[in-house]
């Protein structure tokens, strides 16, 4: 059996649509004097004390961004012995962070060419109007699925069908950009067509490869894979 025609395209924001995250990341730490490991230490302990990772809460919803924060500071304090200020991590992390405007000039193209497109996003509810404002949103996508919003994350196979659900369509229609190994793993696991993104370039030829073999915007008939 042939596989089934790609009539739409899913991407994540972080380290994809935007520049890598590592780097804006390691800026604030660099401002908050911390040791490379220190935040992991410190989410880990606060996971310990709650049952849950704070990291996971976050971006489901589940608590606000200044309490993370706090949750983080109280744990960084009782590990260095010194106060860490956390309260201009946001600001300081979204100045370093950037488009991926190459990627994104790509994905227009592939919209103009009749394909269906969403967003499908791990992200921070007090974050939304950052990121929003850095891509053309009412351009680009058919439908934004957040995870803070709809209180489901990647890897969850939940969000993998609330989004195709939403999209209006079944996953093996859609082909997924994203940037963790898991996430892709689970989107192939529900079914989609996954390119892991290493870099631009990379990620650019193989949805075009995909898309040159099994691409069919909607109401355009599938191609021929013989």
């Amino acid at each position: 059996m042939s596989a089934a025609p790609i009539t739409t395209v899913v991407a994540d924001f972080g380290g994809v649509l935007s520049t890598p995250l590592a780097p804006a990341f390691e800026v604030v730490h660099e401002h908050l004097d911390l040791p490379p490991a220190a935040l992991g230490e410190a989410m880990a302990a606060v996971e310990a004390a709650r049952g849950v990772h704070p990291l996971h809460e976050l971006e489901t919803g589940g608590l606000s961004e200044p309490d993370f924060y706090d949750l983080l500071a109280v744990r960084l304090a009782e590990a260095l012995g010194r106060e860490v200020a956390m309260h201009d991590f946001s600001e300081r992390y979204w100045a370093a962070l950037g488009r991926n405007d190459e990627l994104i000039e790509h994905l227009r193209g592939v919209r103009r060419q009749g394909y269906r497109m969403g967003l499908l996003t791990n992200n921070v509810r007090e974050w939304e109007p950052r990121w929003r404002a850095m891509l053309p949103m009412e351009e680009l996508f058919d439908d934004v699925v957040d995870s803070a919003v709809v209180g489901l994350r990647k890897p969850d196979p939940a969000i993998y069908a609330l989004t195709a659900e939403r999209l209006g369509v079944p996953g093996s229609e859609i082909v997924f950009l994203d940037d963790f190994v898991s996430n892709c793993d689970a989107a192939r696991a529900a079914g989609w067509t996954a390119v892991r993104f290493e870099d631009t370039a990379q990620t650019i030829a193989e949805l075009d490869a995909v898309l040159a073999h099994r691409g069919a915007p909607p109401g355009v008939g599938a191609p021929s894979t013989g």
